[in-house]
């Protein structure tokens, strides 16, 4: 019996087994219930309750739900409408409830998904949302820009190494929204550490919130305050206010809940006044990262943050008595 069948059999064992972790359908009609682990280019570890399996990527159908050790679920790479066609939403999201922890545990784990972006114009803070590298940051922060580089600081053996992409490719932006899709395409690149996607519209006024990010260029600075209030109308827009100390350099990184989940992008603060921090609620970033074929960008036009799709061709009238 090869490795694979022995796999095969023991997914067949765990299929019936209860729990709220993620269901990998196989290419062979059969199924695997347990917590993904990790997932890599080309293999995902997924724990069954009783042992630990590596299932390649080309022998799995479809992944539906999850569960990610500290991180909570994880979201599919597709999940299945109601129409039955697949849609790719790109990020992490939960469904279900993960405890609270400590602002000191959470940035422990949660250090190597938040980065700094530099162009030549200035810098911001950003966020892995995916393995492959794709990562959300604001608009202003590299609007009109070409040369981005993101500096990441991997974790290994107790150590932080910082590592410099500047393979940065841009994917979406949404100018008015102020929100950017970035994917690092450097060769060689490790599977970087995404962060999941929570709900801001179930957060309470008066809930403790923190950001991580690189105010004037100091990274890996942490602020922790409060949710101050989640409709906070600005210029049309409505916005996050939280007591969270943002300053410039902190734009483009992520607001967190104490579950760990990623609830606003901090993108702005009043400038004659403390505490007064405003986020994109994530919300808005779901729905941009749901559309981002909308908000394709352009490298023939990179001033503008929309794809405008070819006019339709003259269509020539055919005479009806000729062939």
């Amino acid at each position: 019996m090869t490795r694979w069948s022995l796999i095969l059999l023991s997914a067949c064992m765990c299929a019936a087994l209860p729990g709220n972790g993620a269901v990998v359908e196989l290419k062979d009609n059969a199924a695997i219930q347990g917590s993904v682990l990790a997932e890599k280019p080309d293999q995902i570890v997924i724990d069954i309750g009783y042992t630990v399996l590596v299932v390649p990527r080309d022998q799995i159908l479809r992944i539906v739900g999850g569960e990610k050790g500290f991180a909570g679920s994880v979201g599919a790479a597709s999940i299945e409408t109601a129409s039955g066609q697949k849609e790719n939403l790109l990020f992490q999201s939960t469904d279900v409830p993960r405890p609270e922890r400590s602002v000191r545990d959470l940035v422990r784990s949660l250090g190597e998904s938040v980065v700094q972006i530099r162009t030549p114009g200035g810098l911001g803070s950003g966020f892995f949302i995916s393995e492959q590298g794709f990562l959300i940051t604001n608009f202003h922060v590299v609007e009109s820009e070409t040369q981005i580089s993101v500096e990441v600081y991997h974790q290994r053996t107790g150590q932080i190494e910082r590592a410099n992409y500047k393979d940065v490719k841009i994917v979406a932006m949404n100018k008015f929204g102020d929100l950017a899709l970035l994917k690092i395409e450097d060769e060689n690149a490790p599977a970087f550490s995404p962060v999941p996607l929570g709900d801001s519209d179930a957060m309470s006024v008066g809930e403790h919130v923190f950001a991580i990010g690189s105010p004037l260029g100091l990274e890996r600075t942490v602020t922790e305050g409060i949710l101050s209030t989640k409709t906070r109308q600005l210029q049309g827009e409505l916005y996050l206010q939280t007591t969270t100390q943002i300053n410039p350099g902190n734009s483009g990184g992520p607001l967190f809940n104490l579950k760990g989940e990623v609830i606003g992008v901090t993108n702005m603060k009043m400038t004659f006044g403390e505490g007064l921090g405003f986020a994109i609620p994530i919300e808005s970033v779901k729905y941009f990262l749901k559309h981002r074929d909308s908000f394709a960008y352009d490298n023939d036009n990179p001033s503008s943050p929309y794809r405008y799709l070819e006019p339709p061709g003259r269509i020539s009238r055919v005479n009806p008595g000729k062939n």
